[in-house]
């Protein structure tokens, strides 16, 4: 008997005569993922197969496989011989011996037979199967409303796949088939969730994030590496920029009215964030804003920074509250690290009474005494790639 790790996609059977290139990027992503292990990859009948791996990382494979966009599903297999002629009794003492280790009352086998050339059906299959769990143990049959399932998946090569459970992956489009955005990386829970939330509809992301020192501490920066570290699981490698902010916050704290300061700050980082984008092939801008949750997001806030940039500015959590945020965060391991108490660019010289509806007009008016273009390329300038 040989162990197996079944990998099966959703949403790129949709693709018609495209699904070639995107399974090629699937393909690649999961071997990107499991780079660190050894094992061969193998393709079949719609089907992906990780085999003659180390048992002793097969959670951490699964895991790591979970994580890859596109993949819709994971199953660890026993890989037999059908055994036809002897009455499947391998796949039978497989699924007799793992019936025995559940603590449960009812069961269902559910059998797929490609290989036509076996004379009985897939019920008749799964009958007998399960008529040697009914004799060996104390289960009983339920159809609909069952504890514990025995899957059988016989192929055409004369193989069988049995398995006993189907672990949910992240779904959605490989990493890589929607081109790529620049990410706005703070420090904050919103903006790994968005990076997750783009990364799941295929765009490969590249990242900013803006530094205020001494104002903010090295453990912040830290702090912002490991979230994209934790992103990485899931969107493959992030490229950052960190960005050097503090002569742009003092200017704006300087010269600028108070109210406006954060409108103008984030009007500035939208700009250096468009000019990093398009010189690394980026099509948008992605921020973790979400609609009414703070001052410099509401729809006046929104426009004001919008009308900077050229580029589409994708917001995937605009329409979420906070707590639906922080259970994305929970879920994909970047909530803990997003709530360390290291604070970020956006908490230094916080206005008393920030703006919440600016209007166009006055705010490029207050910005005006600023010289943006040459604190942009600056900026730009001294920026760290990580």
């Amino acid at each position: 008997m040989e162990k197996v790790i079944i990998i099966r996609f959703g949403e790129i059977f949709l693709k018609g005569k495209n699904r070639d290139y995107f399974e090629s990027l699937l393909i690649k992503n999961i071997k990107t993922a499991l780079g660190e292990f050894k094992f061969d990859f193998r393709r079949s009948q719609g089907r992906y197969f990780v085999e003659n791996y180390n048992i002793a990382d097969e959670a951490e494979i699964v895991d790591c496989i979970k994580k890859v966009f596109g993949v819709y599903s994971v199953s660890v297999a026993a890989k037999v011989k059908t055994d036809f002629e002897n009455g499947f009794k391998t796949i039978k003492d497989i699924a007799v011996e793992e019936a025995k280790k559940q603590k449960c009352k009812t069961f269902r086998v559910t059998v797929k037979r490609a290989d036509k050339r076996i004379p009985v059906t897939s019920t008749e299959i799964a009958a007998d199967i399960g008529g040697a769990v009914l004799e060996n143990t104390s289960l009983k049959v339920n159809l609909h409303e069952f504890d514990f399932e025995i899957n059988v998946d016989i192929r055409e090569d004369g193989n069988a796949f049995v398995y006993f459970g189907v672990e949910l992956a992240v779904g959605g489009l490989p990493v890589g088939s929607s081109d790529r955005g620049m990410l706005l990386l703070s420090g904050g829970i919103d903006s790994p969730v968005a990076a997750y939330m783009m990364a799941k509809r295929g765009m490969k992301l590249v990242a900013v994030h803006f530094s205020s020192p001494p104002y903010t501490s090295d453990l912040a920066k830290e702090k912002v590496v490991t979230l994209r570290n934790i992103a990485n699981k899931y969107c493959t490698p992030i490229k950052l920029f960190v960005v050097p902010f503090t002569d742009i916050q003092l200017q704006i704290h300087e010269k600028c009215p108070s109210e406006f300061m954060i409108t103008i700050m984030r009007r500035i980082m939208m700009r250096i964030a468009e000019r990093l984008a398009e010189r690394h092939d980026c099509k948008a801008l992605v921020t973790g804003e979400s609609l009414g949750q703070v001052a410099s997001q509401t729809i006046s806030s929104i426009n004001c920074t919008n009308a900077v940039v050229k580029m589409p500015v994708l917001r995937p959590l605009i329409g979420l509250d906070k707590e639906e945020i922080m259970q994305i965060a929970k879920r994909i391991g970047t909530f803990e690290t997003s709530i360390l108490p290291y604070e970020d660019c956006c908490t230094v010289f916080l206005p008393k009474n920030p703006a919440t509806k600016p209007k166009l007009d006055v705010v490029e008016k207050a910005e005006s005494v600023l010289n943006v273009d040459e604190l942009v390329e600056k900026a730009i300038a001294e920026a760290e790639i990580l």
